[in-house]
């Protein structure tokens, strides 16, 4: 790299700032890398996962819990069992912050055959399982749609008082107002990809500021100039920076704005 790129990641990693990342995975005795951040949002793929990231999240105080189970974490035989346990948690920590991450997955699982429709309706009842305890608990979702858009928004929209993020939103422009449609209050949350995915720039350009949210979703979809190699929460920093340069703003006033989303919407 030449001398002003590593300025520019040199300035970007120690810029004193309070950035937010809506949404990483940090799995217990891992490296925490959240230099510069206010405060991660850890998500829960999994029961093991959630009630790890309640115990990680007392032991730092930027980090914050949630607990959901993935829709490719499904396991058919044990729904009901799992968001008994995952209501349970919530009663016993009133300081986890969301539900998720929870929602719909029809691409192919690698550890299974691909999806079929007894896999769905599955799916579909351990989604709705987990937007009850949002709702029970007054804690917003995150949710998981994967090349299952148009059901996912069809779910959420038979809803009135829900509130969440699309994580890793992939609806491309033509349902970006398709989620702003939808009763209740929804985020659009952003990941690394857009540092290199022209089309992604596009989408955030439609999307209102104050809907915003940007995530690592670490440790994948690491962001320039390090894609390919692990990603951490820290590295949200490079999201911000490229949100900046789509909105033609200071970093300073994109962060003011995107923080104050991510305060909004998980009351922290």
């Amino acid at each position: 790299m030449g001398r002003s790129t590593d300025f520019i990641i040199w300035f970007i990693l120690h810029y004193n700032s309070e950035m937010i990342d809506t949404h990483a995975h940090i799995r217990k005795g891992e490296e925490i890398r959240i230099e510069g951040l206010d405060w991660v949002v850890l998500s829960g793929p999994n029961m093991a996962e959630s009630k790890d990231n309640v115990e990680i999240a007392k032991m730092n105080p930027k980090l914050r819990a949630a607990v959901g189970i993935h829709p490719q974490e499904l396991d058919s035989g044990n729904i009901d069992k799992n968001i008994n346990e995952l209501d349970k948690i919530l009663d016993e920590n009133p300081d986890i912050v969301a539900v998720g991450e929870c929602g719909l997955d029809f691409s192919e699982n690698p550890l299974k055959s691909p999806f079929d429709k007894r896999d769905f309706q599955e799916m579909e009842r351990l989604f709705r399982g987990q937007i009850a305890l949002s709702l029970k608990h007054k804690k917003p979702l995150i949710v998981h749609s994967r090349k299952a858009m148009e059901e996912t928004l069809e779910i959420l929209g038979s809803y009135k008082n829900l509130r969440g993020v699309i994580h890793c939103y992939s609806g491309g422009k033509k349902r970006v107002q398709k989620v702003l449609d939808l009763p209740g209050e929804w985020y659009f949350g952003i990941d690394g990809n857009l540092t290199y995915e022209d089309g992604l720039a596009e989408v955030v350009k439609l999307i209102p500021k104050d809907r915003l949210l940007l995530e690592t979703d670490s440790p994948e979809l690491t962001p320039l100039p390090f894609r390919g190699e692990k990603n951490y929460p820290e590295y949200v920093k490079y999201i911000y920076q490229k949100v900046a340069k789509i909105w033609q703003m200071s970093l300073k006033e994109t962060e003011k704005i995107i923080d104050e989303n991510a305060k909004k919407l998980f009351g922290v």
